[in-house]
């Protein structure tokens, strides 16, 4: 934004639309309000995912939820399917032994993904794997 307003200000251009009409600008100028109201809001909510050796914490400005990996039934680290990216965007699920639903991870949503792949790595070599079920179809077992 300021580059762009420090050129389109130094020179004049006689094709493009002044300063205060052009489309391009405010376009720059709603990106980057959105861009900064996300990392407020990112900053206020203060989410962090802690690893430790017998404990994986969730934690958040409000609340703060620690799961041990004895609780933790099976675990399963693999790609998404549903994501098409460029990417590996790799996922972490794994179900505790008295809940129902199951804990997803997306690996791409934080900040050093390597680190956080080998611990989860380390945590499932003491958990039994699972294979990922498929959507829809439930076990009899389960």
């Amino acid at each position: 934004l300021v580059l762009y307003t420090g050129i389109r200000g130094t020179f004049t251009f006689e094709r493009l639309p002044s300063l205060g009409a052009d489309p391009l600008l405010y376009i720059i100028i709603v990106f980057v309000i959105v861009s900064i109201v996300v990392l407020v809001l990112n900053k206020v909510r203060d989410r962090k995912l802690i690893i430790d050796k017998d404990q994986i914490i969730f934690h958040n400005k409000f609340h703060e939820r620690s799961i041990s990996v004895s609780t933790i039934d099976w675990i399963h680290i693999g790609r998404e399917r549903t994501v098409r990216t460029a990417g590996k965007s790799q996922i972490v699920i794994f179900k505790i032994k008295d809940r129902r639903r199951w804990f997803r991870i997306r690996v791409g949503r934080y900040e050093r993904e390597k680190e956080l792949i080998a611990d989860m790595h380390r945590i499932a070599a003491n958990v039994p794997r699972a294979r990922r079920p498929m959507f829809g179809f439930r076990s009899q077992f389960a």
